[in-house]
């Protein structure tokens, strides 16, 4: 691609600011792919003054210094690697996330001469914030809770007063409530009704496993009355409860505790807290009292959700045999207290509320404190009741209460579709006041695709644990049938088991789709890519094919919204089906359809069969990857990629999700900044690649506007619209970007069309597209030159770096920084300016 001159802006009204020359016309920009843009980028070519010396009206003599902080992206790198030395010390931090700097520069500080051509560098590494430890493996059981906290932060760019946000907020905090509710209910459903009620009472099922000669019937012990098994049993889940519990406090103290740098005085502008865009509220990245608060109420129902089990099943004992008195009497007082302790539960939840204006320090009240020593209490007293010994009482077809999977099923569809109408609701709203997003993912509904997802995902793992456990315990042959040992799991599970091929179906239809349709847009660009290089290059048509291959890859990102809709849509169906089909039959889709034409009955049959080994497979192959997660640092680094993208995001929905590694990172980098060129009155060029512009943008935001001015941005690899912006608009909506840009001295982002995840900022203000460079050339060379003389690799998402326009517009940036502190830009029209 041809270089053009950037003819670059001195920062508006800043009083130490000289007029810049015209530097003449910009020359032409060079031809790109088809339909995908076109860009210019610097020559180099900046204001008269090198990086480090004294800028225009900066008094003389006075000492400049210039420092450029590095955050790396995905999958992190070392220190070494991103400072170009293999001796590095550090700077400042721990071994979770630390600043480096090189050896050399350790005390660059005290040689300000040495630094007057290039800038002091130094490295932000975060990578062990998400795969540092082998603990973290134990993370993947998690991700149907960070995909539902993810779904919380995908609400519509609405007014921050409109209602909707309250009621999507709540909405998507009883969706993230069910699910633990689910996953609980997942354990009791293997502990307490597959083995406890329904292997350890068969004496075929139990037969060759000695672990359950304790609780078999026909030895007669002291535990193998059905209520003792199942009580015994109820110890699994509870350590299930336990282990989130100890899990989420622990991360919530390591990683939500960092506060937030303090901020001059007057430096904030003059509009309400709430009314500041969201990711420059000093609470925002300050979750302790929301996590804490979330944590007690979902620790309950875990602990009511065992509760109700063993409750259900004494209960349901005493009803059908007329007898109890006393003991039936207080089985429905503990379950009538259970249902006010959910109660109280559910309250919780639906008021807590982020306080982002400020750090929340407010101590919580002592019913939410108390809340889950209550659970704990009424878990002991319904296993007493459930213990207590019953004559006659024997474990029959399925643990009593196994259907309460349809009831979740059905509720976590209702609220999915309240998020739908919720989201419409504050879509138009965002229309109406002009913060409509015409590229918002699925048209701003993209949030409730998100939280069905999270309920699918969550259904497959708790089903597919079931599935698995019944196909083992039962001996080879297929659970509910006469012959079988045990029933099997619940009705419902096999129904959506059975439903899982035809989704998988559908995945397959769309992806032989994008298939198509990267083959036609590789065959649309593939003219235009020889016109990208030296005329005097010889053409290769295999290189052309594999250039313009690469581009259409990329650009099947922008299509992952219609497959995520289509998938969630076709879930949706099914699950309602799934549901229906096990309340009208109470039998599994095989043993429903055995009157129906053989067709019927075999797609029926294979259907569950296949659904079953898929779910099963698919929970085996999650343990396989923690447990080489566990024990391999690059497995548990390709892992940690994961927890990069999903868990920027602080826990506002789920507190048993992973823990947001930006509540650490974001305020390290602002403390870094604010620090630096308070006690240096120096410049500062942050340089965020991929995740890392996020947290270097996120950083930026939460400084005061004095020190916001003084710092410029060079994003590469950027998902900040092309990801961030799209799926997330309420905070990195073109309206917040574009107030970034305007508060802060100046942002240049590169981005390739071989980048399959960075792109432009797309910013429509007036001096918007001067921001976006690019698309640059990938890869740098067509063949082999003097220059290149073994061909060049197509670096895609990676290494931006080594494309000469990197350096020139570092270099610019940097010069661009003065020594005064300038005025925030003026809005200019309608739109907004920058």
């Amino acid at each position: 691609m041809d270089s053009a001159r950037d003819t670059h802006r001195t920062a508006p009204d800043r009083p130490d600011a000289a007029p810049e020359e015209p530097d003449g016309s910009p020359d032409e920009p060079g031809t790109v792919p088809d339909g995908h843009g076109s860009g210019t980028v610097p020559d180099g070519d900046g204001p008269d003054t090198a990086p480090g010396t004294a800028p225009p009206g900066a008094p003389p003599g006075e000492r400049q210094l210039a420092l450029e902080l590095l955050v790396h992206g995905v999958g992190g790198t070392t220190p070494e690697r991103m400072l170009g030395d293999p001796r590095t010390v550090l700077i400042t931090g721990d071994d979770t996330a630390a600043v480096y700097r090189r050896a050399v520069d350790a005390d660059a500080e005290q040689r300000p001469d040495d630094y007057r051509a290039e800038p002091i560098r130094e490295a932000y590494c975060w990578c062990n914030l998400t795969s540092g430890n082998g603990a973290r493996a134990l993370w993947l059981i998690l991700l149907p809770f960070m995909v539902a906290n993810l779904a919380h932060w995908m609400r519509p760019a609405a007014p921050s007063h409109h209602k909707g946000h309250r009621v999507y907020d709540v909405l998507v905090r009883l969706l993230a409530l069910s699910l633990t509710v689910l996953l609980v209910a997942a354990a009791c459903e293997v502990a307490l009704d597959l083995t406890a009620w329904q292997c350890a009472g068969s004496a075929a099922c139990a037969a060759g496993k000695s672990w359950m000669g304790f609780m078999s019937p026909e030895k007669g012990g002291t535990w193998s009355g059905p209520g003792r098994r199942v009580v015994i049993a109820a110890l699994m889940p509870l350590l299930l409860v336990g282990f989130l519990w100890w899990l989420s406090r622990r991360t919530w103290s390591a990683y939500e505790s960092a506060s937030p740098p303090p901020r001059r005085p007057g430096t904030s502008r003059d509009v309400p807290p709430a009314q500041r865009p969201a990711l420059t509220r000093r609470g925002f990245w300050y979750g302790r009292r929301v996590v804490a608060r979330l944590r007690a109420a979902h620790t309950a129902a875990g602990l009511l959700t065992i509760a109700t089990a063993l409750l259900v099943a004494g209960l349901d004992f005493d009803r059908r045999t007329g007898h109890g008195g006393a003991l039936s009497f207080l089985g429905r007082v503990l379950l009538a207290l259970v249902l006010v302790l959910a109660a109280l539960t559910v309250w919780v939840v639906c008021r807590t509320a982020r306080c982002e204006a400020e750090p929340d320090e407010h101590r919580d009240r002592f019913v939410v404190k108390v809340l889950p020593f209550a659970a704990l209490v009424a878990l002991v007293l319904a296993a007493v009741h459930t213990a207590w010994s019953r004559p006659g009482w024997v474990s029959g077809d399925r643990l009593p209460g196994s259907g309460a999977f349809g009831g979740i099923a059905v509720f976590q569809g209702l609220l999915v579709l309240g998020l739908v109408v919720t989201a419409g609701f504050l879509q138009n709203a965002a229309r109406r006041h002009g913060h409509g997003d015409g590229r918002a993912a699925l048209k701003g509904f993209h949030g409730a695709a998100v939280a069905l997802l999270g309920c699918a995902l969550g259904g497959v793992l708790t089903g597919g644990a079931a599935q698995r456990l019944a196909d083992w315990m039962d001996g080879g042959a297929t659970p509910g049938r006469p012959d079988a040992p045990i029933a099997g799991p619940a009705v419902v599970l096999s129904w959506q088991a059975s439903v899982l091929p035809v989704l998988l179906v559908v995945v397959a239809a769309f992806a032989v789709l994008a298939g198509v349709q990267m083959l036609l847009v590789r065959r649309k660009v593939e003219p235009d890519i020889p016109g990208l290089y030296d005329k005097q290059e010889r053409p290769d048509e295999q290189r052309v094919r594999r250039i313009a291959g690469t581009i259409a890859r990329a650009g099947l990102t922008d299509s992952a919204p219609v497959l995520i809709g289509a998938v969630c849509l076709v879930t949706l169906v099914l699950g309602a089906g799934a549901v229906a089909g096990a309340w009208l039959t109470d039998r599994a889709p095989g043993r429903a359809t055995e009157q129906t034409p053989l067709l019927v009955h075999t797609a029926a049959a294979t259907a569950e069969s296949l659904g079953s080994w898929l779910m099963g497979a698919g929970v085996l192959l999650l343990a396989v990857m923690g447990w080489r997660a566990y024990r391999d640092r690059s497995t548990r680094r390709t892992v940690g990629i994961l927890w990069d993208v999903g868990t920027f995001w602080p826990r506002a929905a789920h507190p048993f999700a992973p823990p947001c590694y930006a509540e650490r990172a974001v305020p390290d980098l602002t403390w870094r900044m604010a620090t630096w060129t308070e006690n240096n009155d120096g410049r500062l060029v942050i340089s965020g690649h991929s995740q890392g512009s996020v947290l270097a943008a996120a950083a930026v935001w939460q400084l005061d506007l004095v020190t916001r001015s003084r710092v410029a941005l060079l994003t590469y690899g950027s998902p900040l619209e092309r990801l961030y912006g799209r799926w997330f608009p309420a905070c990195f909506g073109p309206e917040a970007l574009t107030g970034l840009h305007r508060e802060m001295d100046d942002w240049r982002n590169l981005w390739r069309l071989t980048d399959p995840i960075g792109g432009p900022v797309r910013l429509t203000c007036a001096d918007g597209p001067d921001i976006d460079l690019g698309p640059l050339r990938d890869p740098l060379a067509f063949g082999r030159t003097l220059q290149h003389p073994l061909p060049a690799q197509i670096l895609g998402h990676g290494d931006y770096q080594s494309d000469p326009v990197f350096e020139e517009t570092r270099a610019v940036l940097i010069a661009r920084l003065g020594a005064g502190v300038p005025r925030q830009r003026e809005t200019t029209g309608t739109g907004g300016g920058c």
